[in-house]
């Protein structure tokens, strides 16, 4: 998509003068960011998953950071619960073998 604000001085834009979820962005993470954001994905609906990583990321964190007695930490650190972390590592081992 083409940017909208073609020929505006971006420094003139302030945080307040931008919509909704634009003017959020643009406080969290910048102008230039809303801007851009605006850019590619305007008229869409986006919806952010509440986990950041794949569950293959996690698993392999978690089994290589596993050192037999930290399943508590794990658990706090990545945001599951202990038996979740337990199973996790039981299907490695049993995939393992």
């Amino acid at each position: 998509m083409r940017e909208v604000y073609v020929g505006m001085d971006k420094s003139k834009i302030k945080c307040d003068c931008l919509r909704g979820v634009y003017n959020d962005i643009a406080n969290l993470l910048g102008i230039d960011a809303a801007l851009a954001l605006h850019t590619a994905f305007r008229g869409q609906q986006i919806s952010f998953p509440v986990q950041l990583f794949t569950d293959e990321f996690i698993h392999s964190q978690i089994i290589s950071e596993y050192d037999g007695s930290n399943v508590k930490q794990l658990a706090t650190k990545f945001g599951y619960s202990e038996k979740w972390i337990r199973k996790i590592l039981k299907d490695d081992i049993d995939n393992s073998t």
